[in-house]
């Protein structure tokens, strides 16, 4: 079996001696030597290295992405043959610890206080504000309500750390139920669930069903006081309603670790929105566990099995 490692990510594979691995480079076209490939791995790849692998390595019987959304891959073309694994489960750990720091920040307003010592100045108006019984819930994640849009296993690795800080946790997903102890609604629920919702945190994956998910229309459904945090992708939000929403004072403030065009361009109007954290989709970076996941996927294929983290085409 010729399996194509990416060099954008070190891999120590279990293989067979009749194996061959060759890396390759994930922003150049694919070289004529590998276009006899059965296995593809993928870590960073441009959108034409994809498009590429999809037209030339026509012996392609699995694509597994390290990425936890396989958004980039189904959009590069691999025919009906070709079975597609995703990378769910390995950025789990990081991108929670991430999630939580931009919900933390959003709550304790480290947006304000770094602009405050940036400028030499003591902010005792938000320390005015936290100790305001009107405004003081704002304030802190204890009886605040969070709403998780897309619940998945960085969800689930979330909520139990928001719920230990005092959160109230709703899910809200393709299906009704309850998952790690937290309730979880469907999409036709948000008029209700975020009513009184104090943050949202998409997860939402890059779909033809979530684009522009959040719109105005949802976020109009939000209290003018909570906040927006992203760390799923950028196309499930309507980045001009966002920006309008902020600017208008119709949302308390967004934290965006993706964006729908990235790196983000100089002239987008985001870059100066109010109350707006920005970081360079950071979130995830390293996928912990792959070669394990290959590995176990490997072996799988090699036996018939099912592999794991199939993606439904």
């Amino acid at each position: 079996m010729k399996i194509l490692v990416p060099r954008t990510f070190p891999l120590d594979l279990d293989l067979m001696p009749e194996d061959e691995v060759a890396a390759y480079d994930v922003s150049a076209p694919f070289a004529d030597d590998d276009a006899d490939a059965e296995v593809l791995v993928v870590w960073g790849n441009t959108p034409e290295n994809l498009a590429d692998a999809a037209a030339r390595l026509t012996r392609l019987r699995w694509v597994q992405t390290l990425a936890a959304g396989p958004d980039a891959v189904l959009g590069a073309g691999f025919g009906p043959q070709v079975l597609v694994t995703s990378g769910r489960s390995l950025h789990d750990a990081t991108v929670t610890e991430h999630t939580l720091a931009l919900v933390l920040a959003a709550v304790r307003r480290l947006d304000l206080l770094g602009a405050a010592q940036r400028e030499r100045r003591w902010d005792t108006t938000l320390n005015r504000a936290q100790a305001d019984p009107t405004t003081a819930q704002r304030y802190t994640l204890a009886g605040a309500h969070v709403v998780i849009w897309g619940f998945g296993s960085i969800a689930g690795r979330l909520a139990p750390l928001l719920s230990a800080l005092g959160a109230r946790v709703t899910g809200v997903a393709n299906s009704a139920g309850e998952r790690h102890g937290v309730p979880v609604v469907t999409r036709t629920d948000l008029p209700a669930v975020l009513a009184d919702a104090d943050l949202l945190v998409s997860l939402l994956p890059a779909l033809p069903s979530t684009r522009h998910a959040l719109d105005a229309e949802v976020i109009g459904l939000l209290p003018s006081h909570a906040w927006f945090v992203n760390v799923g992708r950028g196309a499930t939000v309507d980045e001009t309603a966002l920006g309008d929403a902020l600017r208008d004072g119709r949302l308390g403030g967004a934290a965006l670790d993706v964006t729908e065009t990235e790196p983000l361009p100089a002239d987008s109007p985001l870059w100066d929105a109010p109350n707006l954290v920005l970081t360079p989709h950071v979130a995830g970076n390293r996928p912990r566990g792959a070669a394990a996941l290959v590995n176990d996927n490997l072996a799988a294929l090699r036996s018939g099995r099912e592999l794991r983290n199939v993606v439904p085409r």
